[in-house]
């Protein structure tokens, strides 16, 4: 059965009536959760089958059967490393459906389905005895409920309520405990993302209100891949510190709770954000460690393990204050049932633990922290403030078409006589404007940023929008920026390619029909368009040169046919898995802004990618081994339909 769903455009502002099956939702989540990352985590699984196999041994040894409960099973893969580790009987407890069934299929084609019950419940609808879930409580608990803040999927909840009902007093839990870890840091760049700087402008000061800088900023964790932060961006304040410990093998409560951790400070500086991570021992002893620490705290950063479910988490101070080295300090982290916040206290005083931080400025509800940032880049400013200039006279009448931004501030600060701000309501929002304003625009501006934006060309809604507005317009206006072209790029990922490759078997068992299952989803649309990533945090390599597929004259109207594009780019030697995509604005005829690359590639095929904005990314459906004997290229056509915002692209290997 199909239904009609109305899904708003990001690129057009209209609200398209589709059809969809009423299978879509649950075929884009699986499509779009890259569960295959988790079974491509060798340490991960490696150190789960060693805790596994340690806890089913010390049951064993005090002469009971054991009995496992799974919570959050996903493909099975835990309880069958636990009955075939020696487990009498397992209970694997998963609330996605889909999944499920999945666990339920790769279960009985490993030869489990007599030790293992799959019970398609959340674990705290589980009910235990002769009728129930259960027939009796577990002795062993085996569970993978973590999130980059460790409790944001709601662990202690699940812990609490399986404790108080579904295992034994006496149980083993794999993993045994949780460490939570954290450093407090100095740091320019994290602290762009966090609070609106001051900007200059034509000598004059452009200074974010009071209540701005008062604001302890988005509740939200900042979860990054914090080995891709240069210990050079940082400054260290402290030690890293131990924050706190869980013990999964005892009850676990999901109440509030607070903890200290007193240090002196090792450099002098302002304290601006807390970097963060945890570890899992998986037996009492802790001599199975899964660490989360990110690579530069290794003495070979390239051996640590890469993983992108569970990365590291940055959390920004309410205020930065100075702290003196040799100053005793204390950092305090509280907890609810689902996340974590810091604070940090002077020498041997006691405050009340802080309430959750909320943004009370309203900025940090609009902007994302990727948003601070951009609007942080002081040359990104310098580039917009000289197009500005080289457009703006005394009489200019400017409206700016961009979702929070500061290009009406500095349009009035170089001197434009006036500066009005599109505020996007619906669609006929333009065509309201025509009619109620009689002063004609001199200067359209835009970044162009938008809110609803995903995939880089979705900002192509300015076009919409100069398109709509162009009633509105001198014949002799400014639009700026003046164009933006698609570029692309042939890309080999160093770790990123995991979120999209079939597994086969993990640590001896065949997960194929979660292959299968992910490669379904992906057909049923995914695997069709390209999908956001912030591409600074995912290493690649270019095996092309970086080409324009597209420009778009935003001094025209849009046009009213289909806009196509076809090349080929020879490749360089490499195993490509897929081409990154990303726009870049141009403002002025020699004044250019990219959202994607920030320079040019090296020959090593090294890029440096803009945090600002994510890249669009298309995978492939399996890579593509080039050879690098000069004769092979990407073949890429692309076609830009106005009437529904859409680009559609295909790639091929061609041999020249």
């Amino acid at each position: 059965m199909k239904t009609f769903c109305g899904r708003a455009n990001p690129t057009t502002g209209a609200l398209d009536w589709v059809e969809e099956s009423e299978e879509y939702d649950y075929h884009q989540e699986i499509a779009r959760s890259c569960y295959a990352d988790m079974l491509h985590d060798r340490d991960r699984n490696k150190k789960y089958y060693e805790g596994i196999r340690a806890a089913v041994a010390r049951v064993k040894a005090r002469g009971e059967r054991v009995i496992v409960l799974d919570i959050g099973t996903g493909t099975g893969l835990l309880s069958m490393m636990a009955i075939t580790a020696g487990a009498d009987f397992c209970y694997a407890v998963e609330v996605f459906k889909p999944m499920a069934e999945a666990a339920q299929c790769i279960v009985e084609k490993n030869g489990f389905s007599d030790k293992i019950k799959i019970i398609n419940k959340h674990s705290t609808d589980v009910t235990v005895g002769p009728d129930g879930d259960m027939q009796v409580k577990a002795n062993v608990l085996i569970t993978e409920l973590f999130d980059t803040e460790l409790i944001g999927e709601g662990a202690l909840p699940s812990y609490e309520h399986a404790h108080q009902n579904l295992m034994q007093e006496r149980c083993e839990a794999v993993p045994h405990r949780a460490t939570v870890y954290a450093q407090l840091v100095e740091s320019e760049l994290l602290w762009s993302w966090a609070q609106l700087q001051p900007v200059e402008v034509e000598g004059a000061r452009l200074v974010p209100p009071p209540a701005m800088g008062r604001c302890a900023g988005a509740h939200a964790v900042c979860d990054i891949q914090l080995s891709q932060v240069s210990p050079a961006s940082f400054t260290p304040l402290g030690p890293v510190c131990t924050m706190f410990t869980v013990d999964f093998s005892k009850p676990v409560s999901s109440a509030f709770q607070a903890h200290s951790s007193q240090f002196v400070a090792q450099s002098s500086g302002r304290a601006q954000a807390v970097l963060s991570w945890w570890d899992l021992d998986m037996d009492p002893t802790g001599s199975i460690v899964c660490t989360m620490a990110p690579s530069w705290t290794y003495q070979e950063p390239k051996m640590a393990p890469w993983r992108d479910h569970w990365m590291q988490s940055v959390y920004f101070l309410p205020v930065e204050s100075q702290v003196t080295e040799g100053e005793e300090l204390s950092l305090m982290v509280c907890h609810d049932d689902y996340s974590l916040w810091y604070s940090l206290q002077r020498g041997s005083q006691t405050e009340a633990p802080p309430s959750r931080p909320c943004c009370t400025c309203q900025a940090h509800l609009v902007w994302t922290r990727p948003r601070f940032g951009e609007l942080n880049d002081r040359r990104r400013t310098e580039s917009y403030v000289s197009a500005l200039r080289s457009v703006l006279r005394e009489d200019s009448v400017c409206l700016s078409v961009s979702d929070g931004s500061l290009l009406p501030a500095f349009a009035h600060m170089l001197g434009a006589k006036k500066v009005r701000r599109f505020h996007r309501t619906d669609t006929v929002a333009p065509k309201l404007m025509m009619l109620a304003s009689p002063v004609q625009i001199s200067v359209l501006m835009g970044e162009p940023y938008f809110s609803t934006s995903l995939l880089p060309w979705h900002s192509l809604f300015f076009w919409y929008c100069r398109t709509a507005l162009a009633g509105l317009l001198r014949p002799d206006a400014s639009i700026l920026p003046r164009s933006a072209s698609l570029h692309m790029v042939a890309v080999e990922f160093q770790d990123l390619w995991r979120i999209r490759a079939p597994c086969g078997t993990c640590e001896g068992f065949d997960v194929t029909p979660m292959d299968e299952m992910v490669q379904r989803s992906l057909d049923f649309r995914e695997s069709r368009e390209a999908e956001p990533h912030p591409l600074w945090e995912y290493p690649c390599r270019a095996l092309t040169q970086s080409t324009a597929t597209m420009t778009f004259d935003f001094t025209q109207c849009l046009p009213q046919h289909n806009m196509f594009s076809m090349l080929n780019v020879l490749f360089r030697e490499g195993r490509c898995h897929g081409v990154a995509l990303w726009m870049e604005y141009h403002l002025t005829d020699d004044i250019t802004v990219s959202a994607g690359l920030n320079g040019p590639i090296n020959e090593q095929g090294d890029c440096e990618w803009s945090r600002h904005r994510k890249q669009g990314v298309y995978f492939f459906g399996s890579p593509w081994e080039i050879s690098g004997d000069g004769r092979a290229a990407v073949s890429y056509s692309f076609t830009f339909e106005p009437s529904l915002g859409d680009i559609r692209m295909d790639f091929s290997v061609t041999s020249q």
